[in-house]
């Protein structure tokens, strides 16, 4: 069983593109958005990615992630999703990943880090901003259902 134990935070600059030390272009949507648990698929540039999320419990839930072909992906986001696509470019910056999202939610960046455990303390980067950990206007899934950057 996998677990992804994860912090989140608004970005208040743009700095962090400078710093970064890949970017890459991702597309997404939702297969479900039930509040137990939410099943995804992704593409990441060319690659194409199916994940299974359980409801968080503070930092952590339980994450299972397949990689399948990039076409069963495309099918996947065009005939069965339950959400509109949404579009990020994601940086990474170390441990570091921040995501620019697009489209009708562009303006909107939010980043993550993954922890080894919910006690790690971390550095904070300056373009880091408030913590939004556990603050579910800001899941991507309801992200996706809204279409619009929470208030």
């Amino acid at each position: 069983m996998a677990f992804e134990i994860e912090r989140k935070f608004l970005v208040k600059d743009h700095s962090y593109v400078a710093m970064a030390d890949s970017a890459k272009t991702i597309r997404q949507a939702y297969l479900s958005t039930r509040p137990e648990s939410t099943v995804r698929v992704r593409t990441v540039d060319e690659c194409g990615f199916l994940t299974v999320k359980s409801k968080n419990i503070g930092t952590i839930r339980h994450e299972w992630e397949y990689e399948i072909p990039y076409d069963d992906a495309m099918e996947m986001m065009s005939n069965c999703a339950v959400t509109p696509i949404i579009e990020k470019i994601r940086y990474n910056v170390g441990r570091w990943e921040i995501d620019e999202f697009r489209n009708s939610l562009s303006g909107l960046t939010i980043a993550e880090i993954e922890l080894k455990d919910e006690n790690e303390k971390i550095a904070i980067p300056e373009f880091i901003g408030e913590e939004i950990t556990g603050d579910s206007r800001y899941y991507n899934s309801v992200i996706a259902m809204t279409g619009k950057i929470p208030d």
